[in-house]
């Protein structure tokens, strides 16, 4: 019976094998010649609709840069400059006009460049002076020294505000009736909506998309801009394709080829180039063909792990014929086990056993435990620093090794403590946290004459989560009064000696706005106070809200320059206008700053030094910010 099985089961394999040989050859091939096509298909589509997309983005500023240039205001504007230099309203005439187009078409940049002055001017008024022959200033040169009326470059935008973010700029001359140039008026679009678009496109083809210019430099893609001076064909080694790539200038139609040698004999890389004439610049659509070789080789896989998958269960099902009381027996003792092992990691997450007076493990499973996280063979003491430094978040670290350390154990059970807890993040990939709690019981075991502890691990994730909505507010997201003095009087005492900054916010004249406009109105604009508030805080930093209009925040500083340095910036940021339909209120702030352990080392000490430096502000003005002093209440008012 036994040599019958295993004949047929040798007979069935051979034949199912033999099978999928043969139809995996045929369909490989037919599948790779397929995809190739399909893939010539997809790669000419994108390069079209990335085309058309591209162009709708950026003919709109092109067409309103040609408007301006030909705006009589600027030629007049510029031919009038040098009687006016000095004169402030004058600059602001041009001010306000590049403001206007720029709020109005939601433009990053607008500026204007005299010939005559060389004066920079921007929304914010005169920027900069540009000096000539500085490299940065080099596509303004370019631009007056040719016969173009327009030209577009990618730059880093250098005026006040603009964070020195890149942009793409579209750069026209302004002419007089005579035919001479006066200047150049310009508008920047960032790069970050453009490279949101290409990243679109990547994500959802498996492709990547360039924008070249005549030179084959890189002008933008997802991960370089023209300001770098990347050159493509360098940077992808295809010089031999320079060519046949920039010498289509006349063509507005795609073009495509393939490039580079890869498996199987076939080409790796299939390229579609367009020339984009009212940019003057490439755009290049690559698609690798690596991931379509992947792909039908993990089907491949696929096919072999199904056909594996297929013998088994034939030779199993013609096996367990034989022995299905076995099989029974067997499946009603798992199942047992199963159900036990379930009930008992309902209980607990993990159970484990140390000697503390020994300083070390007890019992294999603990054992196996230190072996997993790398601490085989090492003591208590030492393992436990190496789960904290692999697994625990770093500000739980110094309290998880202090709380559980044979020294501090042996402490509390002479203390008559013989129970430990512990709440704190952990991970497992070392990228996701979550809050794991550590009750640990202590104990003395006279078989040994040694003490004891057993540690109890338990997720408290979703207990967390529950007492994190507990301590929000909930109009605002911030923390609740209760829950952001405990946190600070915590991060106070679990930091002695470090260096923090109280900040105290209170908006200006808030009942008027209640008054004037009620307060569904009211609440609206602390709502958009408050979410000012937390984009210029980290997540890890304490903001919390203890009053009606009334907010603070805790963090930790290098130095006290830098948090008057960061009240400066609140200033500016929470000075905005509140819209509500009709209904508009100028919003500002006064803010009072203390430091710790300066101004005291405990929330009601710092409040108090804060408050006083706030009511300092108030006293001069509003709008503004004032650093305290000392702890006696003494401030000193610094300009935001």
């Amino acid at each position: 019976m036994r040599s019958r099985v295993v004949k047929t089961n040798l007979l069935v394999g051979l034949i199912l094998l033999v099978g999928f040989v043969l139809t995996a050859f045929f369909s490989h091939s037919a599948n790779y010649r397929v995809s190739l096509a399909n893939l010539e298909q997809v790669s000419a589509l994108t390069a079209d609709s990335i085309y058309f997309r591209l162009s709708s983005v950026l003919n709109r500023p092109v067409t309103i840069a040609l408007t301006m240039a030909g705006d009589t205001f600027l030629a007049d504007y510029l031919l009038r400059e040098r009687a006016h230099l000095d004169e402030a309203e004058f600059t602001r005439a041009i001010q306000s006009y590049l403001a206007a187009y720029q709020e109005a078409n939601h433009f990053d940049a607008v500026f204007l460049v005299s010939a005559a002055s060389r004066r920079y001017y921007s929304a914010g008024g005169i920027d900069r002076v540009l000096a000539p022959g500085a490299p940065e200033n080099a596509w303004y040169a370019g631009l007056m020294a040719s016969k173009r009326q327009y030209s577009l470059n990618v730059d880093t935008e250098r005026a006040t505000g603009a964070d020195n973010a890149a942009a793409v700029f579209v750069n026209c001359k302004v002419v007089d009736p005579w035919g001479e140039t006066l200047g150049v008026v310009g508008i920047g679009i960032g790069t970050a909506s453009l490279k949101h678009i290409l990243k679109e496109y990547e994500e959802r083809y498996g492709v990547e998309v360039f924008l070249l210019n005549s030179a084959g430099r890189i002008e933008l893609s997802r991960a370089h801009t023209g300001e770098e001076g990347k050159n493509w064909f360098t940077l992808a080694g295809r010089e031999k394709l320079r060519p046949e790539i920039l010498g289509r200038r006349n063509s507005d139609e795609n073009f495509g080829l393939w490039a580079g040698t890869g498996p199987e004999g076939k080409e790796s890389a299939y390229l579609v180039t367009r020339y984009m004439p009212e940019l003057s610049w490439y755009l290049l659509v690559e698609q690798d063909t690596a991931p379509l070789v992947g792909k039908l080789k993990g089907q491949i896989a696929t096919s072999i792990l199904v056909l594996a998958l297929i013998m088994a269960s034939v030779l199993t099902i013609i096996t367990l014929v034989i022995r299905s009381f076995n099989k029974k027996i067997t499946g009603v003792i798992e199942q047992r086990l199963g159900l036990f092992k379930q009930a008992t990691e309902q209980l607990y997450d993990d159970i484990y056993e140390w000697n503390i007076t020994r300083n070390r493990c007890v019992g294999k499973n603990t054992e196996d435990y230190f072996a997993r996280i790398g601490a085989s063979g090492l003591s208590f003491d030492e393992g436990v620093r190496i789960i904290a430094e692999k697994q625990i978040k770093p500000e739980f670290r110094e309290g998880y090794i202090a709380h559980f350390s044979t020294r501090n154990v042996l402490r509390e059970f002479a203390r008559g403590n013989q129970h430990l807890r512990y709440d704190f993040m952990i991970t497992q990939d070392g990228q996701t946290y979550h809050w794991m709690r550590i009750d640990a019981h202590v104990f003395y075991s006279p078989d040994d004459d040694s003490l004891h502890m057993f540690t109890y691990r338990k997720n408290i994730d979703v207990e967390k989560q529950k007492e994190a909505l507990a301590n929000m507010d909930e109009m605002t997201k911030c923390y609740n009064k209760k829950a952001t003095e405990r946190m600070i009087d915590d991060a106070l005492a679990h930091h002695p000696g470090s260096e923090f900054s109280f900040f105290i916010f209170d908006i200006d004249d808030f009942k008027h706005a209640n008054d004037t406009f009620g307060h569904a109105f009211g609440d609206l604009c602390i709502r958009e106070f408050s979410a000012t508030i937390r984009k210029h805080f980290r997540e890890d930093d304490i903001v919390g809200r203890i009053g009606g209009d009334e907010f603070v925040a805790f963090i930790p500083i290098p130095s006290r320059d830098w948090a008057e340095q960061k009240a400066r910036e609140l200033v500016e940021a929470l000075h905005f206008t509140c819209t509500d339909g009709e209904a508009r209120w100028q919003v500002s702030a006064s803010i009072g700053v203390s430091f710790a352990p300066a101004d005291g080392t405990r929330f009601i000490e710092l409040y108090q030094s804060a408050d006083a430096a706030l009511y300092e502000t108030k006293q001069n003005g509003k709008n503004n910010f004032t650093v305290s002093r000392g702890p006696a209440g003494e401030a000193e008012r610094r300009q935001g």
